[in-house]
C-alpha cells in the first residue's frame, strides 16, 4: 500500500501538445524532482515529443539525465569558479552569469544570463562591452533573461526583452537566440515578429507539465483505521481525542513531502486572514492535513510521521476501510510518490 500519483496519460499529453504547439522550439525545464513525476519519466516524455533539448536545475542533475536523455542539457544554474567539478558530456550547455564566468570555460557551450527585472543574476549593461573578447573562447548558444511571473508595477515583459535585445544589438553582440522565461504564447509570438533574425525558445516547466491540475492525483492508501472514543490518548505524544471516531492510518509521510509547505506571497486581506487563522489553530495542534475523506479535508491526529500520517475522522463520517484511498492535495514538486499509475 502506498501514496500513488495517477496520471489521466491522454489527457496529459494533449496538455503537453498544446504548449508545443503554442512555443515553438520550447526548452522543457525538468529539474528539482522532475516536477513530481522524476527526470526518467519526464526524460522520456521529452523524447517522445522530439525535443533535442532539456533544462535541469543543476549540474548534479545533468549528471543524472545524461543517461537518460541523448540530447543536449542546458543547466540552469549559473557557473561559478570553484564549483565542484561534475563529469558532463560535451552536449551540456552551462549557463553563465558573469564576465569572469565566461573567461573561465574555455572551449564549452554556453549560455549568458542578462540581469532582468527579477534582479537574482546575470550580467549588467555595463558587462556587455568586456563580453567581445570573452565569447571568442566560449562557443555561445545564446543569450538568456528570467523575467516574473507578476510585475505589480503593469510594466510590460515584452518591453524589457526589447530593451535588452538592443542593448546586446548596440554591443555589437550576437543575437541568433534567445532563451526566455515567463512570457505568455502571444508576447513570444510578438517579439518573433520584430526581431525575425532571433530565434526566441521558451525555457517552460510547470505550464508544461503541471499546468492540467485535472490530469494528476495522489492517492494514499488507508493502512489500518482504530476506533476512539472521547478522551482516548493515543500516538507517540499520547493526546486525547476530542471526540469519537477513527484514527485512519494513511500512506504518505515526510519522506513524501506530506506536512511540507513552501511560504507563500500573499496578497489582499482575506488570504492574510486565512493565514492568520491557520497558524492560530497550530499553536494548539490543529493542522489540516492533505488527505480528503467523505468530502472534506481532514485534520492531522499528529505531526506526519515518515511514512504513514494519521488522521482523525469523526464519527459523524463514514468509516474508512484498510484498502481505501485518500485523494491528497499536495505540491508536486515538493512530493516523492511511492509508485505511478498511468491510466
Amino acid at each position: 500500500m502506498a501514496l500513488t500519483l495517477y496520471v489521466d496519460t491522454a489527457r496529459w499529453r494533449a496538455h503537453q501538445k498544446s504548449v508545443l504547439d503554442q512555443f515553438p522550439g520550447i526548452v522543457p525545464v525538468c529539474k528539482g524532482n522532475g516536477y513530481g513525476f522524476g527526470h526518467g519519466r519526464l526524460a522520456d516524455e521529452v523524447t517522445r515529443f522530439g525535443s533535442e533539448i532539456i533544462a535541469v536545475g543543476t549540474t548534479y542533475e545533468a549528471a543524472r539525465m545524461k543517461d537518460s536523455f541523448g540530447g543536449d542539457l542546458l543547466v540552469l544554474t549559473p557557473f561559478r569558479r570553484g564549483e565542484e567539478p561534475v563529469p558532463l558530456p560535451d552536449r551540456v550547455i552551462r549557463s553563465v552569469s558573469s564576465v569572469d564566468g565566461v573567461h573561465a570555460l574555455v572551449g564549452a557551450r554556453v549560455v549568458i544570463e542578462c540581469m532582468s527585472s527579477m534582479k537574482r543574476h546575470g550580467v549588467s549593461e555595463a558587462d556587455l562591452g568586456r563580453l567581445h573578447a570573452a565569447i571568442d573562447d566560449v562557443r555561445l548558444e545564446g543569450f538568456a533573461l528570467h523575467l516574473p511571473l507578476d510585475r505589480m508595477d503593469g510594466s510590460d515583459a515584452v518591453e524589457e526583452v526589447i530593451a535588452w535585445m538592443d542593448r546586446l544589438r548596440n554591443a555589437r553582440l550576437p543575437l541568433h537566440t534567445m532563451f526566455v522565461s515567463h512570457l505568455k504564447a502571444e508576447e513570444l509570438a510578438r517579439l518573433q515578429q520584430q526581431f525575425p533574425q532571433t530565434r526566441f525558445r521558451a525555457r517552460i516547466g510547470t505550464r508544461l507539465w503541471l499546468g492540467d491540475h485535472d490530469a494528476t492525483q495522489y492517492r494514499g492508501s488507508v493502512l489500518d483505521v482504530t476506533q476512539v472514543v472521547k478522551g482516548d490518548r493515543f500516538g507517540y505524544r499520547q493526546q486525547k481525542t476530542a471526540s469519537d471516531g477513527w484514527l485512519v492510518v494513511v500512506a504518505g509521510g515526510t519522506s513524501h513531502g506530506v506536512g511540507l509547505e513552501a511560504p507563500k506571497a500573499l496578497h489582499g486581506m482575506m488570504p492574510r486572514a486565512k493565514g492568520v487563522a491557520r497558524a492560530g489553530l497550530a499553536t494548539v495542534n490543529r493542522n489540516l492535513s492533505p488527505f480528503v475523506w467523505a468530502g472534506k479535508q481532514r485534520w492531522f491526529a499528529e505531526p506526519p510521521h515518515m511514512q504513514v500520517s494519521i488522521l482523525f475522522v469523526p464519527s459523524d463520517a463514514q468509516e474508512p476501510k484498510v484498502g481505501d484511498e485518500l485523494v491528497a492535495h499536495l505540491r508536486h514538486t515538493t512530493t516523492q510518490f511511492d509508485r505511478l499509475v498511468d491510466h
